[in-house]
């Protein structure tokens, strides 16, 4: 009989944002197939198991998605329990869709253990909420990517708050489709590379700022953009409890 296969969501970065189910599986798997994004820390997580990068980055040489789930199917063929695991949650911009279809057409069982997302994380890390009361009461994700053959969707959500996924190289276009839109020169935005990691960093801009283009970027970015993101004011009570706890 065929094995298990667990598509489990890593979470945005750091090894202890994953969830206590997915880093206990993690632990049992026999074999582990992973994205280009997952951290050597997390895979500190499973030491047993063997391990196969079957990452895609934008830009970069990376694995077909039809080899990856060739990949899935072969490794629950011989072992009893498969984890693939993805950056962020399986569900979201996680080409899950492809990957169950797969699995269902060779008669692989599997389950599906959920990941923070990496917007959720983004907001945490900044302390700027997605939604305020008054302010922002709709939030949508999006991501300029496409399936090869695919037409680029020139459409933009109508939401409060917009949170670009995989938005490094796409940002200033998406911010010059806005301005062109109408939406204010003025409207504040988020930057946040690499979220959760050690070497994260993030940057207040303006919709202005970034239909100008970000600096290089080394790792993954997303973007927030809308009032929600206007820069908080900390009570000194509050800066001071955050500088004695850097300290």
């Amino acid at each position: 009989m065929p094995g298990t296969v667990y598509l489990i969501g890593a979470g945005p970065g750091a090894a202890d944002l994953i969830t206590v189910r997915g880093a206990r599986l993690l632990a049992m798997a026999d074999v582990v197939l992973h994205d280009a994004l997952v951290t050597p820390e997390m895979l500190e997580l499973c030491p047993q198991a063997i391990k196969i990068p079957v990452g895609k980055r934008s830009g970069l040489r990376s694995a077909a998605q039809s080899f990856i789930n060739q990949q899935i199917i072969e490794s629950a063929l011989r072992y009893s329990l498969v984890v693939r695991l993805k950056g962020g949650d399986p569900m979201l911009f996680g080409r899950a869709d492809e990957e169950m279809s797969a699995m269902e057409e060779a008669g692989i069982y599997f389950e599906i253990v959920p990941g923070i997302t990496t917007a959720v994380a983004a907001a945490a890390s900044v302390r700027q909420p997605l939604t305020k009361r008054g302010v922002a009461r709709s939030v949508a994700f999006f991501t300029s990517s496409t399936a090869p053959g695919e037409e680029a969707d020139t459409r933009l959500p109508d939401c409060d708050t917009l949170v670009q996924y995989m938005g490094g190289k796409e940002a200033s276009l998406t911010a010059q489709r806005m301005l062109a839109a109408g939406h204010p020169a003025s409207l504040p935005l988020i930057a946040i590379e690499n979220c959760s990691r050690p070497n994260e960093r993030w940057q207040h801009l303006t919709l202005a700022d970034l239909s100008l283009g970000l600096p290089a970027c080394e790792g993954p970015v997303l973007v927030m953009m809308g009032e929600a993101m206007r820069q908080r004011k900390q009570t000194k009570k509050t800066i001071s409890i955050c500088v004695r706890y850097a300290v």
